[in-house]
């Protein structure tokens, strides 16, 4: 919380404006896996105009050594993920479905699982899917409108600019078993595209 209310300053300094839709849509009971698009390193002032209480992030393990960044999400209880074995990974999926459990906490993951500002999304890579379907949570699709207009590392451009949020009805699970992850993959995929394009301005 210390972080959330400090990091929440910063888009005073970058000028930046947020508009949120639907955070009526966290209030589930229980635990849940949150999806969300991510496009920069700003996402981080996004995540926490919305991020809910008894909320925990999964990210790579790269992540670690970022300086500031690195040490700001360590301090905020992220769970880890070495990308490069997939034996670590599953292991450290099934224990955050344990976890999730036993600590009532919702879960946030990047599904493009890198990050994407080309205004559009790169195909969901399914572990946060199986592990809704594991832990039978919803899934809760949480999208940020593109940057493109105001920021572009490749042209070095950065002006003021207002993002929206919506955070999209949760996705129930009950009931699904691995064979439904990929159907599940494609849902969230199609939605959080369709409301990218339409929170943008941008055709679909």
């Amino acid at each position: 919380r210390i972080i959330k209310t400090v990091v929440k300053t910063f888009k005073y300094f970058f000028g930046l404006r947020f508009e949120v839709k639907g955070l009526q849509n966290f209030e589930v009971e229980g635990p849940a896996i949150i999806v969300s698009n991510h496009q920069s390193i700003l996402d981080m002032m996004g995540l926490m105009e919305v991020l809910p209480d008894d909320c925990v992030q999964v990210g790579k393990k790269e992540l670690m050594y970022a300086g500031t960044v690195g040490l700001i999400i360590y301090l905020g209880g992220v769970i880890f993920i070495n990308r490069k074995s997939t034996t670590s990974a599953k292991m450290v999926m099934a224990e955050v479905a344990k976890t999730m459990a036993t600590d009532n906490v919702k879960v946030w993951v990047y599904p493009e699982g890198t990050r994407n500002c080309t205004g559009d999304l790169l195909p969901f890579k399914k572990g946060a899917f199986h592990l809704a379907v594991q832990a039978q949570v919803p899934v809760i699709p949480v999208v940020y409108s593109s940057f493109t207009t105001f920021y572009n590392p490749k042209k070095n451009l950065f002006t003021s600019g207002k993002i929206k949020v919506e955070v999209l009805p949760p996705i129930e699970t009950k009931g699904l078993t691995s064979d439904d992850v990929s159907d599940l993959t494609d849902r969230c995929f199609r939605t959080m595209r369709e409301t990218l394009f339409r929170l943008s301005g941008s055709p679909s």
